[in-house]
């Protein structure tokens, strides 16, 4: 088993509604899929973002995208004008996840990550 982090098997989106942010997560083939639905749990999600995200943390699976989509409840701090944190929309959760670490067999195939040793 090998250490990665997302970004090495996935692309996101994110953005906001209302005080929720809204993440999408797609594999990059079905091997990658597989291995997310299994590791990117919603209590790992709302655990990489620590008290960033005050509420809940829901997800669906959406097969024929190869994706994930997290709804991180209460994680904006009121959203757009009335929030005081630096991204009242959410748009770098999606950037955020994709640094989490994950467990992957030694043969998954993985973008390398530039700039690391």
């Amino acid at each position: 088993m090998k250490r990665i982090q997302l970004r090495q098997i996935a692309h996101a989106r994110s953005g906001d509604k209302a005080d929720s942010s809204n993440v999408g997560l797609l594999a990059m083939n079905e091997q990658a899929y597989e291995i997310l639905k299994r590791e990117i749990t919603p209590q790992r999600v709302k655990a990489h973002f620590g008290d960033i995200v005050e509420g809940e943390v829901e997800r669906f699976e959406l097969p024929n995208l190869l994706g994930l989509n997290f709804i991180l409840h209460d994680s904006l701090g009121g959203g757009g004008s009335e929030s005081l944190k630096n991204d009242a929309q959410g748009k770098t959760h999606g950037q955020a996840l994709l640094l989490m670490t994950i467990e992957v067999p030694d043969d998954l195939e993985v973008m390398p990550v530039y700039g690391s040793k």
